[in-house]
């Protein structure tokens, strides 16, 4: 003795429609029979659901008392049919995404709210890599996209998109950054990296100084930059804030820009084109990033 899909549809369009003969319009069917459907699901029930004493059908209480959880399994239905649709489509269960550190700060986790919204039934687990960890990831089959900086040679395996520029900043705490680094000082004061075991998982043209301290976050990073152990590159949607408030100062080099823009690559292997999901994020960045300044 249960609600079937169709005894759950006809209640709750009578319950909004007021009527079985307008109820019996909206679904197409004749008034008789969504009329017997609900004497037969009160007979099942042992309940009456509406009162016919009335041209309306007026719910009594027991069918209030049902409705709450009458709309929540029938949202339930909706979101099963459409994420057997989406299956159908090509919707992987899970998407992974491998993402730099230094990435993770601007704007390609955007379109993820997107996604949320048109797959809600999608998994999705961002995972934070340094840019060769995230490229091994991409080729042992653990992740299906990865977001990294341009690098200078092109794996024929890898499709990839452009994906705009990340604008970094070599900041320190204001005593270190108000002081000038020329060559020498440049090479003694500590650089802070975000790395994974060994200062070559950055990008080369980040490691400037010998000695060097390696962090698994860029918020660590930003921890050790604040209490003064050295100066580091990092997103600028991160630390311009505490640049404007002072508690970090931009360094300044003698020979060099304290800023570096390094343009943005979204991977995915040829062997494995990306599922509907993947596909959509794609799209997204696509449509966000139409006037990105192209590289030479």
């Amino acid at each position: 003795m249960s609600f079937s899909r169709d005894s759950l549809q006809m209640f709750l369009a009578v319950l909004e429609c007021g009527s079985f003969s307008a109820a019996a319009r909206r679904l197409g069917r004749v008034p008789s029979a969504v009329s017997m459907a609900i004497a037969q699901l009160e007979a099942e029930l042992d309940l009456t659901l509406f009162d016919r004493s009335s041209r309306n059908a007026l719910p009594t209480a027991a069918a209030r008392a049902l409705e709450p959880q009458a709309r929540q399994v029938a949202a339930q239905f909706n979101l099963l049919d459409a994420q057997a649709l989406q299956l159908h489509q090509g919707l992987e269960p899970r998407l992974v995404l491998a993402m730099a550190p230094e990435l993770q700060a601007g704007p390609w986790s955007r379109p993820l709210a997107t996604l949320a919204d048109e797959f809600p039934t999608l998994e999705i687990e961002l995972r934070s890599a340094t840019q060769a960890e995230a490229v091994r990831q991409l080729h042992d089959g653990e992740v299906q996209l990865a977001l990294v900086f341009e690098r200078p040679g092109i794996d024929e395996r890898e499709s990839f998109l452009e994906a705009g520029s990340q604008l970094l900043v070599a900041v320190a705490s204001p005593v270190l950054g108000n002081r000038l680094l020329d060559e020498r000082l440049r090479a003694e004061v500590r650089q802070i990296i975000v790395a994974s075991g060994e200062a070559t998982g950055s990008d080369p043209q980040m490691v400037l100084s010998h000695r060097i301290w390696l962090t698994d976050s860029y918020l660590a990073t930003l921890d050790l930059v604040q209490a003064g152990l050295g100066w580091a590159y990092l997103p600028a949607p991160l630390v311009q804030p505490l640049m404007a408030s002072g508690a970090l100062a931009e360094v300044r080099f003698d020979n060099m820009a304290s800023r570096l823009r390094l343009w943005v690559d979204i991977l995915w292997l040829k062997s494995r084109p990306p599922g509907l999901a993947a596909r959509r994020y794609l799209e997204l960045i696509r449509a966000w990033n139409p006037e990105e300044p192209r590289r030479g």
